[in-house]
């Protein structure tokens, strides 16, 4: 029988790991068929099978992650945790690695093993496609990447882009000066930014140009150097877009392209840019493309099971399709 310990830097944390009458501990006893999950003086004691200690203590690392992030465990976070370590195969990385962002003390960690993957990928390649549904963390992730290359100086400036498809691109025709008409569409990418960037902090850069947040047509023309590129919403994209956002990188650029390709809002959704890039980019050298899955979802648990559902009735509908 395998067993380990993990001590807590204090008893609160213990507590909050633990949940109301220890109810996180005995689901993780449960989810993992433990022969022992208990915890005493600020440390947890996993007894069982060596896999299933190996899986438990992985998801545990991964609490006390979110602890640490956020302080504090939802539902959802319990789930995640439970259901990443339950599918973890022997030998795969664990989702515990964080980057370090700039609001004090901040990490930014994969919750899955598709987002571990998703961050491995940013590291070893200077251009991936990340492609998967909504809620996996792609835009989330790409920017939390682009924030540490920035702050260890690996990289000059971040610049953010998104089509404003919805609109065509064309936004003479709404009110309102220009900013107020493409900020919409934008809003995303400042989300994520000022999640992890402290507003004084983040004001600063963007007045410096140090981060942009731009909408693709204005990417036209330009050479993009030193800078971490992020392409978002990359599906609503048409193949010139695609081609012209790819063909900006200079010099020790890098650029990563997010899309989800079951939502595609173009005209001809067969003519989605990210659909071609796929098709003709795929197995280049220095570019990758990563596939994050209803697994890798990590907002409210109710969105995986509608990604689910929707899914499966495209899927039927598709079916019938060819009777």
């Amino acid at each position: 029988m395998a067993q380990e310990a993990i001590e807590l830097v204090d008893a609160e944390t213990l507590r909050r790991l633990l949940g109301p009458g220890d109810r996180n501990l005995r689901r993780l006893r449960e989810a993992f068929a433990l022969e022992t999950a208990q915890a005493r003086d600020r440390t947890v004691r996993l007894a069982g099978e060596a896999e299933a200690v190996r899986r438990g203590a992985q998801a545990l690392h991964a609490l006390l992650g979110e602890l640490e992030r956020t302080g504090g465990l939802s539902e959802d976070a319990v789930e995640r945790a439970l259901t990443a370590g339950a599918g973890r195969a022997p030998g795969a990385p664990g989702p515990g690695r964080g980057i370090r962002v700039f609001s004090e003390g901040r990490y930014v960690r994969p919750q899955t093993e598709g987002q571990a993957r998703y961050l491995e990928a940013m590291a070893a390649n200077d251009i991936v496609f990340s492609i998967g549904p909504a809620g996996t963390g792609k835009t989330y992730l790409a920017v939390a990447h682009a924030l540490g290359a920035l702050a260890r100086g690996e990289v000059a400036r971040i610049v953010l882009a998104r089509p404003a498809v919805e609109a065509g691109e064309r936004l003479g025709f709404l009110p309102g000066r220009l900013d107020e008409k493409v900020n919409p569409y934008l809003r995303p990418l400042y989300d994520a930014l000022e999640d992890m960037v402290p507003g004084k902090h983040l004001a600063r850069h963007l007045e410096r140009g140090v981060v942009e947040v731009v909408p693709l047509a204005y990417m036209r023309g330009r050479t993009i150097e030193r800078a971490f590129a992020i392409l978002d919403e990359a599906q609503n994209t048409t193949p010139m877009q695609m081609k012209m956002f790819l063909t900006r990188l200079g010099a020790a650029a890098r650029a990563v392209v997010t899309g989800d390709v079951t939502q595609i809002d173009l005209d001809e959704p067969e003519r989605s840019g990210l659909l071609q890039a796929e098709a003709i980019l795929k197995g280049l050298e220095g570019i990758t493309f990563v596939y994050l899955k209803g697994a890798d979802i990590v907002r409210h648990r109710l969105v995986r099971r509608i990604v689910e559902a929707y899914t499966e009735h495209e899927a039927r509908d598709a079916g019938r399709g060819e009777d």
